[in-house]
This record gives C-alpha cells, structure tokens and sequence, in this order.
C-alpha cells in the first residue's frame, strides 16, 4: 500500500540530489473574485478578520494574493453538502504558484485560510511551496473525506506523479505549516490517510485531530521521507495507525492516540524525539520492529509520556530474529525511555516483536530505561537493554510536573482584531528597499507601549540598517515569514559585531516577549551582523520565538545567490562578497527564561529561487551560542553550515535542547576553519588547538564543530543529529565515514544526552576529562552512529 524507499536511496539522496526540470510555475488559475480588504466571516478570530496587505518583494504581479479565503473568495462549500475539492485547489495554486515541476520558490507565498464549517473532499488537496493551511482556531474546521475518496492523502504535501516522481526534494521541503483542523475519515474509504507529510526543515503541524473508523486500515499521517521538522498538539482517534512515520529527524510534543491499532509505525529514522506522549486502547504503542534482519529505525527517545489500556508499549527489533541475535546495525533500533508511565500497559513495555521476548515487563513506570550503547566519563557499555541512572535535570527546566517545559506557538485565538497593530499602517514599507529602520523601531515601541496589542507584520522585506530593539512586553506575529533585512556599513564590520534584532536592552531588561512567523535575513554581505541578540529576563513561559527563523542567502534579492557564490572550487580563495554574517543567535550571559521552538538557523547550500536548487558557498562565521545563566530551551532546534560551529553553549548554567540537528559545510575544508573570518576571543571561538597533532591530509580536523560546551553545567539534550555529508562537495567520506575527524567538544563541563547521533565523524565526541574519545565506529547506525545516552554527570552505569 506505501511507496517506501530503501534507506541505501535515502543515504545516496541526501541533499545532494537536484532535480533538473526545467524553472516552470504550474499554469494559472483563473482569477479569484477581487479580495476584500477585511473577510466578511462572522468568526471572532482575528486572522479571518484582519487586513491581508502583505506584498511579495521580488514578485513583480501586483495584483498577487497572500491570503487566500477559500469560502469567500474561492466559493468552497463549508457546509458539507458539496465536493469543495476544486474550490480549495484553486485558492492553493491561483498566482501560478510552485507546484510540480517547481522545486521551490521564496516569492510565491500563500495562506489558504478556512472558515469553520465542514468541507468535503474527494481526491487529495495539493500543497504547494510555501504554503501555509490554516484553520479557525476558535471553530476548527472539518476536512472530510467523501465515500468515493481516491489518492494518498486528504492533504498531500509532496505530490508523486504516475511515473513515481514526487513533486520536490524531500529534505529540501521547506516552509510549511498545517494548523487548526479537524481531518474527518470515517466516511471514507477503509486506507483512507489524512495528511501525506513528506517534509523538511521550517515545516510544522500543529492543533489537528484525526478522526479515523475504529478497526479500520484508516491512517492520520503517512511520513515516508523527509528531514525535518515539527509537530505538536495533534491528537488521533481509530484507525490502523495514528502516525505512519519516517523521516531522518524529528521532533513531536503533545499528540495524543486514543483506540489506534497502533498508535505509531516508525518506518525508518535516524532519530526522533517524542515528548508528552499519550496513548490508549491500542495493542501497540509504538511499533519499531521494522526490518529485524537489518533495520531501518536508528533511534526512538519517549519522554514524559504515558501508556494505559495497550498491549504493547513498543514492538522493537533491537537484538536481532530468530535465526542471529546479532543487531544489525550495531546500534540500530536503540531506544531511550524517560519518565514513561506504562503501568496501564497488560503486555510488555518493550516486546522483541520478531522473537516474542519480553525485553521490559509492562505494569510500570519507568523513570530511564536504555537499549543500546551507552557511555559516562568513566565507562563504556554495549547492547545495553536496563535501567540507567536518570539524568540530571535542572529543577527550572522542568514544569510542575516534573516534565521538561514547553508551551505551544500562541495563536492568539481570543484576541480581538481591534488590538492588533500593522507594521504597514504604523509607517513601515516592506519593500525591499526603503530604508525601514525608524519607522521599524516605532512600530515595535508602539506596540509594546499599548496595552494588550500585538504587532502584525504583513509579508514584506523590511529593510534594517541599524540595531532593532523588541523590548520587554512586545508580541509580534508575522504574515507566512515576513523578512526583517539586515542592510548596510552598521553590520559589515567583523571586528565590530552588531546585533540586528536585540531582544530586550543589554544588561538584563526583565519581562515577556513573543515572537512567531518570522524570517531575518541579509540583502548581500553582513559580516558584522548578529541576526538575534538575546538580553531578557524572564520567568519560565514568559518570553519565546516560534518558527523564527534565520536564512542565510540563498534566495531572490539576498545578494547571496548561485550567481554571486557558486560553489568555490579547490585553490579559490573565498570572496568577501559571499561572506555571510558574524553570528546567527547570540543568548549573552544575563538572559534567563529563553523559549526557541521549531527555529531554523540556516546558512543556504543551495539557491531556492533557481529550479536546479545549485550548491552555492555562502562563508558565514557562528551559528548559534548560548551563554545564559538562566534556563533555556531549544525545541525542534536545527543550526546549520556555519564555519567555526553550529553550536556553541558556554558558561551556559541550564539548558535543554532536543532535537538538535546541524550539517558542516559542504565546502569545508576549503578553507578549513576559521577561514575567511579570525577568531575573536570576546565571543570564546574555539581555536582548534585540538587539531595542532593533525595534519588534516586524510581527515579533516579543522572543520566546524557540530556543537562545544564549555564551562557549562546542567546541559540536558533529548538527541542530536550532526551530521558531516562532504568534503569541498564530494561524498565519498560519507560511505568511508571520515568527512571530519570530531563533532562534539566538551571541557570543563556537565553535560548529560540521551540518543547522540554523528553522521561520517571519526571522532563523535572528545571530552577533554576523558582520556580517550567516543568512536563513530564503535556505535554504526543505520546511517550516522549513535549513543543511546552520554552522560558526565554519572561516574559509571
């Protein structure tokens, strides 16, 4: 019934695939009737009744939509009574959009907006580039699926064609999000599936229900590829399988599966992080078994989740079938489980399907529980399945259960209309080219100084050619990613760094902001640019960004493009106009309380305004450092293509973070690090003086650390994906597992990780307490290598 793809394709894929279709929009739709400047709905909610008057900079269609209404101006039918499947196709593709054969485009954004009601469809919504589904958040709308419903999914985010081709490259699927549905099957078809969810980085599910027949082959998401991503607050009643899943990473928080056969099939990962997980009336909670011969799931880590009125708690493959007990990979199908509650569970906590061992009787709570190698400072252990030593865990990292905080993006669904304020009605142009920094600065302040509102920033290009500053009680949201530039002489000075966006003044200002749904970028070279400096003080839930990100090039007007910054071939010195910026995020010792959930900080690899999606060099300096002393939490959290490192935590005193995924350079090293930039002390750069015994001939040592902590304490990660995939563009380290000889540094620090995964380093960490390093090749996964926890805050296990 599903197209899966053999993980050796998955590991050739990678992101070096590139489609060669020709740069083609999906042909027009016929114009939609003239949009209103405010909907004529009778909802409360505030985006159904706001003005939609964000431009496309760099789309020279005036007359092209953002916001699209598919009841009012695309005439679906909410009622339920007729098929809505065109009318809401239409409201997705109408401007000649990115649809197949269109690899990805940044300036052909769209929000298809759902009254409430209920919508019947017959044959999968197609969802183009870029786009994002919303629902009313205070009337979930029903997408329904008819009795003679035929294709993959209700909503299908990479489309496959007859011949087997999808419309893009999965893990290049970028800038989605799916929010506020209620996906309705059980009056369909019995395969039904709700969501086809084959996606990458800047992707997001959120506040969704999956209705499915109880008893039936009906499921809610059907994952197949992929390398994200995000998904939360999502819940699924019946069917075979709540979620269907694979993807090389991901992180889900708060779904819920009530009467599902089995509430998740992972198919294949290289890791996954599920947190606040609920589950019951299933026979299997979580099925991994997949493959026992050689298997396909690299890791699983549960946390603060519970298990009742199942059979199984996990199906696992680890340890072999039964003709071999030997566990192919060595470490595949490790496992990590983390105040789990599975009293409710009649059968095993974790049963060896293809044997029908009891690896963990059920009945119980389980405070942590490993399967897999594991290490300490003073210990190694191999094809471990036992109770571990929990980690520890700062008390204010954890909420008043006891679990890791987290909080949902706010969606503001109480708010009325009236409090929201628009950066364009407040003076800000948006185009690209003006000069916005004063009027920027005064819209902030505007909202921030009036009670109960929130800054409404339409799409736009918001040029910024000095320091912004989002003081304490400011609450801003974004229309699909508006881009706040940074542009000019204030950010080129490297010896100089300035911040672009300075969240709360320097010194430790106190209170809340909230942030979601934005995208901070340069226009050309900002080598002196920190993109977000983070100064605030506040308390645990006061103050955090939701898909924030920060994008590096790599797209129309950044100045960054393949044509300024091809690929650098060997004996090419960089050039200064394809320097980057100094720092991506910047979290300076007096912050407290900083909450990232679902943040891409991105250097691009490749143009995504050109269809071939060309390999380019963009040479940007730090990627993301921590040096709070208050907690911190990094949810969903990716850092990639930065030269010195991708993280940094230093001096940090409590930190969580899970998932953590970063990529070296592609074209690394050359140069090697810190090239083109210098090292500056004042930021505590590494000096790579690891490297001084190396002659990087074979190896490269000095490539971009994946993540250093130093001098920090109370570093808790829920798993990590670094990975190394070329040297200077070719892969041929990838297969011999050699791209770089380290990944992760520690000194002087406490530090514990549950589910540490390294793709192609020889070395996956080096604690400098430790005599000795950790071997990728000692723990070989199903693609990287991985541990199933490393702790230095325990002796031994």
């Amino acid at each position: 019934m599903f197209s899966t793809r053999s993980i050796a394709l998955l590991a050739t894929a990678l992101c070096a695939i590139h489609s060669h279709a020709p740069s083609i929009r999906v042909a027009a739709i016929p114009a939609p009737i003239p949009q209103a400047t405010q909907s004529a709905g009778t909802s409360t909610y505030w985006l159904e009744n706001i003005d939609h008057n964000g431009t496309v900079w760099g789309n020279d269609d005036a007359s092209y939509n953002i916001f699209r209404n598919v009841v009012t101006e695309f005439q679906a039918d909410n009622t339920g009574k007729t098929d809505a499947t065109e009318a809401i196709q239409n409201a997705i593709a109408a401007g000649s959009r990115c649809g197949f054969p269109c690899n990805s485009s940044t300036i052909l954004p769209a929000i298809v907006y759902f009254p409430a009601g209920t919508y019947l469809v017959s044959k999968p919504i197609k969802m183009y580039y870029m786009t994002q589904l919303i629902g009313d958040a205070t009337q979930k709308p029903t997408i329904a699926a008819s009795g003679n419903f035929a294709g993959m999914a209700v909503l299908d985010a990479d489309p496959y064609e007859d011949s087997g081709q999808s419309w893009y490259i999965n893990q290049n699927n970028f800038f989605r999000q799916v929010r506020n549905f209620k996906i309705d099957l059980t009056g369909s078809t019995d395969t039904a599936t709700g969501i086809h969810w084959q996606v990458a980085q800047a992707t997001s599910l959120q506040n969704i229900d999956f209705v499915m027949e109880k008893g039936s082959n009906q499921q809610g998401i059907f994952m197949d590829n992929g390398s994200g991503g995000w998904m939360s607050d999502l819940t699924f009643t019946g069917g075979k399988y709540g979620a269907f899943l694979g993807s090389q990473q991901f992180t889900s928080r708060n779904l819920v599966f009530t009467d599902c056969s089995t509430a998740i099939f992972m198919n294949w990962n290289w890791g996954w992080t599920l947190s606040n997980i609920s589950i019951s009336g299933s026979e299997t909670g979580i099925d991994m078994s997949n493959s026992p011969a050689n298997q396909t799931v690299g890791s699983v880590l549960l946390a603060d989740s519970t298990i009742t009125s199942t059979v199984y708690g996990i199906k696992s493959a680890y340890g072999g079938n039964e003709t071999s007990n030997i566990n192919i990979p060595a470490t595949g199908g490790t496992i990590v489980l983390d105040n789990v509650d599975m009293t409710g569970v009649t059968g095993a906590a974790v049963y060896q399907n293809a044997t029908g061992k009891v690896i963990l009787e059920g009945g119980q709570k389980i405070d942590a529980w490993a399967q897999g190698n594991g290490a300490t400072q003073s210990s190694k252990s191999s094809s471990d399945a036992r109770a571990i030593t929990a980690p520890i865990k700062a008390q204010s990292l954890l909420d008043s259960d006891g679990k890791i905080f987290g909080r949902s993006k706010p969606q503001y669904e109480d708010v009325p209309v009236a409090n929201f304020i628009s950066a364009k009605a407040s003076g800000c142009t948006g185009d690209g080219v003006t000069d916005d920094t004063a009027a920027f600065q005064a819209f902030l302040n505007k909202v921030k100084d009036t009670q109960n509102a929130i800054g409404w920033i339409e799409h736009g290009a918001y040029l910024i050619k000095d320091t912004i500053t989002v003081g304490a009680g400011t609450k801003i949201v974004g229309q699909i990613w508006p881009l706040i530039m940074a542009d000019g002489a204030a950010f080129n000075d490297e010896n100089n760094p300035k911040p672009v966006l300075q969240v709360g003044k320097r010194g430790g200002e106190k209170g809340s902001v909230e942030m979601s749904d934005l995208i901070l970028q340069t226009k050309g070279p900002a080598p002196g640019a920190i993109m977000m400096e983070w100064n605030l003080q506040s308390e645990q839930g006061q103050a955090g960004i939701w898909d924030v990100q920060t994008r590096v090039g790599g797209s129309k007007g950044t100045e960054l493009s393949q044509e300024q910054c091809p690929g650098n071939p060997v004996g090419v010195e960089p050039t200064d106009a394809c320097k980057g910026v100094f720092l991506m995020f910047h979290a300076r010792p007096e912050a407290s309380g900083i909450y990232l959930e679902n943040v891409w900080n991105w250097v691009a690899d490749h143009d995504l305004d050109q269809n071939n999606q060309t390999q380019i060099s963009i040479f940007s300096a730090r990627g993301t450092l921590f040096q709070n002393k208050g907690p911190a939490w990094l949810w969903g959290h990716a850092s990639e293509h930065s030269a010195i490192y991708n993280y940094q935590f230093d001096g940090v005193e409590a930190l969580f973070g899970g998932f953590l995924q970063s990529e070296t350079p592609y074209y690394q090293p050359n140069p090697e690090v810190p090239q083109p930039f210098q090292f500056n002390s004042a930021y505590d750069d590494p000096t790579f003086t690891i490297c001084q015994n190396s002659t990087g001939a074979a190896v490269p040592c000095k490539d971009s650390w994946g993540l250093r902590i130093v001098n920090s304490r109370n570093v808790l990660i829920y798993a990590t994906g670094f990975y190394s995939f070329f040297n200077n563009y070719a892969q041929k380290c990838v297969w011999e597992h050699n791209c770089q000889e380290n990944m992760i540094r520690i000194q002087s620090s406490q530090v514990d990780m549950y589910t540490v995964t390294t793709k192609a380093a020889v070395n996956m960490i080096q604690d400098d307490a430790v005599g000795s390093p950790i071997l990728g090749a000692d723990n070989r996964n199903v693609f990287g290598d991985t541990l199933a926890y490393y702790f230095t805050g325990h002796k031994s296990q």
